[in-house]
């Protein structure tokens, strides 16, 4: 027995030693690198290579409306080869800017939607074996649709054809559950607002909760 319990479940920071470090790629929105890092073995420790993709990070948005349905748009994704079915979302591409600043612009943006509600959802690392991406997802209520006319946005490339729908809750956790929605974002987004109604949201965050 590890002698640990519930209230020990709490993620915490930590750095084993690296020995050394070199760079394989380094683009706008993530760099490879390759560390060699000190592990126990059992018996002591050793050097291990791991590749560690440094991202930028980025935010995700469930929008809710007062059906309680869900905002999906369907875009394209090349590494996956599939038409994938996601909550808006964008990269954290601007300096300084405020996390729900950027989940605001990219609701905007994606979906023409405002929010007049904002809180924290979710706080989570995309895929911590691989690479170092945090991702911040709000849930936002209270929306507007604003006319199209007042969205000073081009969608290109992935965003060129980018239909809404909007799915009721209960609809869109049993598509989750089926396997039909696979997008990482909209999955863990959508069962936590199904967890967070069932208490009346009242464990949500601020929307400047600060990320542990």
């Amino acid at each position: 027995m590890s002698g640990l319990g519930p209230d020990d479940v709490r993620d915490r920071s930590a750095a084993w030693e690296v020995a050394e470090r070199s760079v394989a790629f380094e683009g706008p929105i993530f760099t490879v690198r390759r560390d060699r890092v000190e592990m126990p073995n059992g018996d002591g420790t050793e050097l291990v290579g791991r590749d560690v993709i440094e991202h930028v990070g980025s935010v995700g948005i469930i929008a809710l409306d007062d059906r309680d349905r869900v905002l999906l748009l369907r875009q394209y994704r090349h590494p996956v080869g599939r038409l994938l079915w996601e909550a808006p979302a964008g990269l954290r591409d601007v300096a300084g800017e405020p996390l729900h600043r950027l989940a605001a612009r990219e609701l905007l943006e994606e979906s023409g939607y405002r929010a007049g509600r904002w809180d924290t959802l979710l706080d989570v690392f995309s895929s911590p074996g691989m690479s170092d991406e945090r991702v911040r997802i709000f849930l936002a209520r209270d929306l507007t649709e604003v006319p199209a006319d007042e969205i000073d946005f081009e969608r290109v490339h992935e965003e060129a054809d980018m239909p809404v729908v909007w799915v009721p809750l209960d609809e869109a956790v049993r598509k989750v559950l089926a396997g039909d929605v696979h997008n990482m974002i909209a999955s863990i987004g959508v069962l936590a607002v199904q967890a967070a109604r069932a208490n009346g949201y009242r464990d949500l965050r601020p929307v400047d909760a600060p990320e542990g």
